[in-house]
């Protein structure tokens, strides 16, 4: 017989696996561990990471995020899924930098004129290997090496970018990041710069992505390779076949969510009944894991939410109130000096109860960015982020 999984019963075990209703222990100071859990914190903004990982983890602030990021290196800061800037464990580049480079890509969306050959594009990735081993380079400075180890085509300005144009060879600056040839270093200043990870043997790209959709359902599960997709930015022809091939080798069972087929890692069918511990208020951050990758988001951002916590329908583009794990709210932190302003919309009436538990949530955001917080509720005035 297939097993039925509701949403409340998903819900709670995501909630569970993400270290929201179980953050790691006091003292932990683990934040590489959290971010595994995670499938990677997503590092556009460093302060969302930060909060991303600190709202699972006691006692870890910004300061320990930081200190595994740049002293430890424990963590390494490079694109992660969906090409995007991640927070992803060093020790699990063999897995991230295989699969994600197994990931066919989709249509350039610039001109035959404007865009790079397949073997300009590995040129460019190769020399950015080259160019960032032992170094530390801001991009104008990686643009100078990269240049001089392929030739001046790579340095043409005809990349369309917020106004301006920017040199060829930076539409693979996320692939570079991908493989492994590229990650971030410490800023200079107020200027971004680059470096090399260590350097690593990948696996198997067939090992790596059955690694990946494993641990993406034992943390997001049930889920369809539709969800997996979206998740990876990855085809979706592409994805059924991969699920395909996992669900012939016995890899991967299926059963019925909410009434859908969806799947679960074979063996992984473990759904307890929602207790106390996943029932409760969470303020997550800028695109966080969990609004990112939990599927199906129209049940995550069920009603007003659909409308108000997202951006055309785009995740992460708000911080979001979660109650009893689903989307019930956004909010915004304003920081000055020492202190900051958590202001918190909720989109339905909040009880006594929810209320003293959403200052807590606040304190706890203000810890985790060293800062002291004042919990405001009312209208939230900011746009989404772009």
């Amino acid at each position: 017989m297939t097993l039925r999984i509701s949403w409340r019963e998903a819900s709670a075990r995501r909630l569970r696996r993400q270290f929201l209703a179980n953050p790691l222990g006091t003292g932990s100071r683990r934040p590489a561990e959290t971010v595994a859990a995670m499938l990677g914190a997503h590092a556009q903004v460093p302060s969302a990471a930060e909060l991303s990982v600190g709202v699972r983890t006691e006692g870890v602030t910004r300061a320990d995020v930081r200190t595994a990021l740049w002293e430890d290196r424990s963590l390494v800061r490079t694109h992660g899924p969906r090409g995007t800037v991640h927070l992803l464990p060093a020790a699990e580049l063999p897995l991230w930098s295989a699969a994600l480079t197994a990931v066919p890509a989709g249509p350039s969306p610039f001109p035959p004129g404007v865009r790079l050959t397949d073997e300009q594009a590995a040129q460019v990735v190769a020399a950015i290997g080259e160019a960032l081993d032992g170094a530390q380079l801001t991009v104008e400075e990686l643009g100078e090496e990269v240049v001089a180890r392929t030739g001046p085509w790579a340095g043409d300005l005809v990349m369309p970018a917020f106004q301006d144009l920017w040199p060829r060879w930076r539409q693979v600056l996320h692939r570079a990041g991908q493989s492994g040839a590229l990650c971030f270093a410490p800023n200079r200043g107020r200027k971004v710069t680059y470096t090399r990870p260590p350097h690593f043997g990948p696996l198997a790209p067939e090992e790596a992505l059955r690694r990946l959709v494993l641990r993406y359902l034992a943390a997001y599960g049930p889920a369809t390779p539709r969800h997996f997709a979206k998740w990876l930015a990855a085809p979706g022809g592409w994805a059924a076949d991969l699920f395909a091939r996992l669900a012939a080798d016995g890899e991967v069972e299926d059963v019925l969510f909410e009434g859908a087929p969806a799947w679960v890692a074979a063996g992984d069918t473990d759904f307890p009944e929602p207790a106390a511990d996943v029932r409760g208020v969470h303020l997550l951050p800028y695109f966080d894991a969990y609004a990112i990758a939990a599927q199906p988001r129209e049940l995550l951002f069920p009603g007003a939410a659909w409308q108000r916590a997202l951006a055309g329908g785009q995740a992460g583009n708000y911080p979001v109130l979660l109650v009893d794990g689903v989307v019930a709210g956004v909010w915004h932190q304003r920081r000055r000096g020492r202190r900051t302003t958590v202001t918190v919309e909720p989109l339905g009436r909040l009880t006594a109860r929810r209320t003293r538990e959403l200052e807590a949530r606040a304190e706890r955001v203000g810890e985790v960015l060293e800062a002291a917080a004042e919990l405001v509720i009312g209208e939230v005035t900011t746009g989404p982020h772009a």
